[in-house]
């Protein structure tokens, strides 16, 4: 199997690490909150041992990478330009991105707004909406009323990382293995009310799925230890000056090849249905939905998930 190496690189005047594997046409893998390079484990070395050039950075905010203080750091603006210095960096005119749940909007408008850098994209998980009506937290106030969304509990700093960071492995153990605090129709949320905690009335599972293993937790609890949350949380708290900086994805097409990967009991699907996307992705060639799967889908269904994506590169002229 091929190795994964490891290495730091300048972009966008931030440090970025980046894990990578392989030789080919660039391939640029996109994670999401709160995880890491780490989650790609498995697709590093099969893009490998098919031909391309995988690279999965930490994003900045995570892990290894600079974590700048301040939450306009972590504008969509800001996150598109580091993968573009990432491409300039490795020499790289063009790639493939692809990412999975924050990584997929960043994947989605990185193609939508870069087309000339970005030859196709595949998102998982989250699908492509371009731009809402209006300002997000509005929407969401709208749309939940006075029912609790995580969205809007991590808005204000410093609350969610305290909750968080109290015992950061119990928090990923729960986060990646109990019950999704993003699932909107699971009964624990739905029991929620307003003050209340993302952890709130989640437990920790004791037995993890095959998919997840102890030393998975481990590696993931030792990021955010090293790292703390505040950078990956920052993220949904840019949501409105990305709509408002970014108008153009409201009628910006991606016309490049598309590939959109979900699991079939994904949480985000009941409050983000796919088939909205169809009209500003003409380019979508195929929406795969995975019997059984969850939301971590790229770690859950590993087998699946790679064959989905080398059958499509295999598709994108290089």
């Amino acid at each position: 199997m091929p190795e994964i190496t490891h290495r730091t690189i300048k972009t966008n005047g931030i440090n970025l690490h980046i894990a990578e594997a392989g030789e080919g046409p660039l391939v640029l893998l996109l994670h999401g909150w709160p995880e890491s390079w780490y989650s790609w484990r498995h697709q590093l070395p099969a893009l490998a041992a098919a031909g391309y050039h995988a690279v999965a950075p930490d994003v900045r905010g995570y892990g290894q990478s600079d974590k700048p203080e301040a939450i306009e750091a972590y504008s969509m603006k800001n996150m598109l330009a580091d993968y573009l210095g990432i491409l300039d960096a490795l020499g790289e005119k063009t790639a493939v991105v692809v990412g999975h749940d924050w990584g997929a909007p960043m994947a989605w408008d990185g193609a939508a707004l870069h087309p000339d850098r970005y030859r196709a994209v595949v998102g998982m998980s989250v699908p492509h909406l371009g731009r809402a009506p209006m300002l997000p937290t509005q929407l969401f106030k709208t749309a939940f009323g006075e029912n609790w969304f995580y969205i809007l509990y991590f808005q204000k700093a410093g609350v969610a990382e305290a909750e968080f960071e109290a015992d950061i492995p119990r928090t990923m153990r729960t986060i990646l293995a109990g019950v999704p605090g993003f699932d909107t129709a699971a009964q624990a949320l739905a029991q929620k009310k307003k003050g209340d905690a993302f952890l709130t009335g989640i437990a920790a599972p004791e037995k993890l799925p095959d998919w997840l293993s102890e030393a998975d937790v481990a590696f993931f609890a030792d990021e955010f230890k090293r790292s703390g949350f505040r950078g990956g949380l920052n993220r949904y708290r840019n949501m409105d000056r990305d709509w408002e900086e970014l108008p153009e994805l409201a009628t910006a097409k991606i016309e490049q090849p598309a590939l959109f990967i979900t699991g079939e009991n994904d949480p985000v699907r009941a409050f983000a249905p796919a088939d909205g996307m169809k009209p500003l992705v003409p380019g979508l060639k195929d929406m795969i939905v995975l019997p059984g799967a969850g939301h971590w889908i790229q770690q859950e269904r590993a087998a699946d998930v790679n064959t989905a994506l080398i059958a499509f590169l295999k598709e994108v002229p290089a």
